[in-house]
C-alpha cells in the first residue's frame, strides 16, 4: 500500500482518469464519481486526450506497447493536481505496475511521481480526505466484493466503513470473500474454464446471503460476475460503489460530511 499522508485540507481541483470500462460499459461510474466529487465543493476535470492506463499490454507481458501508452497517460495528466481513478486497477497499474516496467528506463521518476498522485476514489475519500460517515439513507442488504487490486489501497476499509454509516444499509459477509472473482483480464481469455469456475464459486458466496446489491470499487469484477450470472440465469444486481454514494446524496448529508472532515 502508497504510504501517503492524507491531505490538509481538500484540494481545489482533482484530475479523473474516466478508464476504458467506464467509456464502455460503466458510465454511469464515472458520472457518479464526478458528482461526488463535485458535490464535495472539488472542481473536477476530465483530460480529453486520456486513453488507457496500459495495464491490459502490461498483463499481456508487451511492456513495450504498455509503456508507450503510459507514457501518453503521463504526459495527458502532467502536474500537481492529484489524479482520482473509480477503478481499483487502474490505479494499482499507476503506481505498482507501471515502476516495475519503467525499472531500466531514464522516466521512472516521472512514473513514480505520477504513481504517487493516483488515488482510487474510495481511498482518496477515505484516507486522503479522512471523511469517516456518510450519512444518506438506503434501505436493503448490501455485499461487498473486494477486488485483488485493491488490496493494496485503503479502497476494501473505505468501501465498507463509508456504506456502513449509511442509514438502513446492512452489511452482509459471504463465504471465501478474498477469494478472486475469476476475471483478472486477459487471464479470462487464456484461462476460460478455470475463470468461469472461479465466478462461479463466486456467484453462489454472494446469492447465499441474498444480497438486493453486489458492489465493488473494480467495475471489471463486476462485468465479469454479471456476466456470469446472467448465462446461468440468475439474477445479481450490481454496480459501482460509489453510484450508492451518490445515490444516497443530499444536500443536507453533504453539508454534515463537508463539516464533519
Amino acid at each position: 500500500m502508497l504510504d501517503r499522508p492524507p491531505f490538509p485540507r481538500p484540494p481545489e481541483r482533482v484530475l479523473f482518469m474516466a478508464t476504458c470500462l467506464c467509456d464502455a460499459f460503466f458510465d454511469e461510474a464515472a458520472k457518479a464519481s464526478v458528482e461526488v466529487l463535485e458535490g464535495l465543493g472539488i472542481e473536477v476535470v476530465i483530460p480529453q486526450a486520456q486513453t488507457c492506463c496500459g495495464q491490459p499490454a502490461f498483463n499481456g507481458g508487451d511492456w513495450k506497447s504498455s509503456r508507450a501508452v503510459v507514457r501518453h497517460t503521463l504526459e495527458v495528466f502532467a502536474g500537481d493536481d492529484p489524479i482520482i481513478v473509480p477503478s481499483g486497477s487502474c490505479g494499482a497499474m499507476m503506481f505498482h505496475g507501471a515502476p516495475l516496467e519503467f525499472e531500466k528506463e531514464k522516466d521512472l521518476d516521472l512514473v513514480k511521481q505520477t504513481g504517487a498522485r493516483t488515488w482510487e476514489i474510495f481511498d482518496f475519500l477515505y484516507r486522503g480526505l479522512g471523511i469517516r460517515e456518510w450519512t444518506g439513507s438506503w434501505k436493503g442488504k448490501i455485499a461487498v466484493h473486494s477486488s485483488c487490486h485493491t488490496r493494496g489501497t485503503g479502497t476494501p476499509e473505505a468501501i465498507r466503513s463509508l456504506l456502513g454509516t449509511i442509514e438502513g444499509l446492512e452489511l452482509v459477509d459471504f463465504a471465501e470473500p478474498e477469494q478472486c472473482c475469476g476475471f483478472g483480464g486477459t487471464f479470462s481469455v487464456a484461462f476460460p474454464n478455470i475463470s468461469r469456475n472461479m465466478g462461479t464459486l463466486k456467484i453462489g458466496n454472494v446469492l447465499e446471503t441474498q444480497p438486493d446489491l453486489l458492489v465493488s470499487g473494480d467495475m471489471s469484477c463486476l462485468m465479469h460476475l454479471k456476466g456470469l450470472a446472467e448465462k446461468s440465469g440468475r439474477s445479481l444486481p450490481a454496480k459501482h460503489a460509489i453510484e450508492l454514494l451518490r445515490d444516497t446524496m443530499n444536500e443536507s448529508s453533504l453539508s454534515y460530511v463537508l463539516a464533519n472532515h
